[in-house]
């Protein structure tokens, strides 16, 4: 029995590292766009900051089925988007801001209109530069637009640029 207990403890040291490990990342201003009825796609922003060098590798929720990094970049005079393959680069100790009209989260097939004032449970991949995996939960708030921040130092901010 104890090859058992020495088993479960070290599996119970494994996930606790992990979930303390994912902890190293530091999200802010999430929250995802609400939706009307019979629309299939949204987007979903916030600020990711690690403590040491990451990779965004993967999104799921249970409010679509798919859930990806898109970047948006001019080609010219149009604008295009596309999956990020490979992970999101998170730099150590830098924010990488998803946001409209840069990188993003996209949602597609979504299975019901997301209301504004909901949440919607979200989960993030990342992966170190050893190749370790992590997961973090989050709930996000689904609202119409940007979420208005307060900064003592500048004032009114909103959607992260400061208002005249």
């Amino acid at each position: 029995m104890k090859p058992i207990v020495h088993f479960a403890g070290a599996l119970l040291a494994a996930s606790l590292s992990t979930a303390l490990w994912a902890q190293t990342v530091d999200v802010k201003d999430a929250w995802v766009r609400a939706t009307v009825p019979s629309q299939k796609a949204t987007g979903a922003f916030m600020k990711l900051s690690a403590k040491e060098g990451l990779k965004l590798v993967g999104i799921s929720t249970p409010a679509a089925a798919v859930a990806e990094v898109h970047a948006m970049k001019m080609d010219g005079d149009v604008m295009k988007m596309r999956a990020v393959t490979g992970g999101l680069d998170l730099p150590a100790g830098t924010a990488v801001e998803l946001k409209p009209g840069g990188y993003h989260v996209m949602l597609m097939d979504l299975k019901a209109t997301l209301l504004k004032d909901s949440t919607i449970p979200m989960t993030l991949v990342f992966k170190n530069a050893k190749g370790v995996e992590s997961r973090m939960e989050l709930k996000v708030p689904v609202l119409m637009a940007a979420p208005v921040l307060h900064d003592a130092a500048h004032g009114m901010v909103h959607g992260g640029h400061a208002k005249p």
